[in-house]
C-alpha cells in the first residue's frame, strides 16, 4: 500500500464531498426563494378604513373550541389604522377600543352589501 496514493485518493474524495455539500447547499437556497415567492403571491392584501366592520380570530380557542364553533368573533367597527399594519377596533356593544394586529382580522360582510341576483327561468322543451 502505497500511503502518497491513499492520501491523495482520501484528497480526492473530500473534495467530492465538499462539492456535493455545496451543491445541497444551493439547492436548498434555491427551494426556499422558489417557497417565499409562492407565499408571497398568494397573500390577501386586505385594506382596512374607520368605519368598517371587521371580525376578530380568536387565537386562543384552541385547547376545548367546542363542537362547530367559530373562531372569529365580532363584528368589530374599525376605529383607525395605525403605521405597521396595527388596527383599533371597538366593540359594537361598548365603547372600550383596543390595537390588534392587521392578521387577525377580516372583512365582515354584512346585510348592508348590495348582492346582485339573477333568476334563470327553466321552460321544458
Amino acid at each position: 500500500m502505497d500511503m502518497a496514493l491513499v492520501g491523495e485518493n482520501r484528497l480526492l474524495q473530500l473534495n467530492v464531498l465538499d462539492e456535493f455539500r455545496l451543491n445541497a447547499y444551493e439547492n436548498a437556497k434555491l427551494y426556499k426563494e422558489n417557497t417565499k415567492r409562492w407565499h408571497d403571491k398568494h397573500i390577501q392584501h386586505r385594506e382596512f378604513e374607520p368605519g368598517q366592520e371587521v371580525l376578530l380570530f380568536n387565537s386562543r380557542l384552541k385547547l376545548f373550541p367546542g363542537k362547530l364553533k367559530s373562531r372569529w368573533a365580532g363584528p368589530f367597527v374599525v376605529v383607525s389604522v395605525r403605521p405597521h399594519r396595527a388596527v383599533e377596533l371597538r366593540d359594537t356593544s361598548s365603547s372600550g377600543t383596543f390595537l390588534v394586529n392587521v392578521q387577525r382580522i377580516k372583512h365582515h360582510w354584512s346585510g348592508d352589501i348590495a348582492r346582485h341576483k339573477t333568476s334563470v327561468d327553466l321552460v321544458d322543451v
